[in-house]
């Protein structure tokens, strides 16, 4: 099962994220956790951590929390080093569309190969522009 974060308007889907499942999520969180709390989940970055990744949302005034942990661990994950994919899905389109991973930045991406922490705070500055939500589906 997939996770999907969006910003809708009156039901139009304005922007969103695909990940292709809460394992990837989870990975992605459990490396801010390692990497950037020292293993205390929630002590730096607690809107992208302790926020249930089912069912729900982060307000607009989340989201603005939210797109400066965010900008935070982009900056933190560009200087470590890479980590092997895990995901059979990561490692093909890795290969088909030729991604460098350099950084454990580079580790975390969509299901079109985008940056997720670039993604993630696009999605966070959508909803503060429009003050919507952003959506877990």
């Amino acid at each position: 099962m997939g996770l999907y974060l969006a910003v809708f308007d009156d039901g139009d889907e304005l922007d969103g994220v695909e990940i292709v499942g809460y394992s990837d999520f989870s990975a992605f969180r459990n490396a801010v956790v390692n990497n950037l709390e020292g293993s205390v989940a929630g002590s730096r970055f607690p809107t992208l951590i302790l926020h249930s990744d089912c069912d729900g949302q982060w307000t607009p005034n989340e989201a603005a929390v939210l797109e400066h942990e965010l900008e935070i661990i982009s900056s933190r994950f560009r200087k470590l080093p890479p980590t092997p994919l895990n995901s059979d899905w990561q490692k093909q389109v890795a290969k088909t569309l030729g991604l460098q991973l350099n950084s454990l930045y580079d580790c975390f991406f969509d299901v079109d190969g985008e940056p997720l922490l670039d993604r993630l705070i696009k999605l966070a500055k959508l909803s503060q522009a429009r003050s919507l939500p952003i959506l877990f589906q």
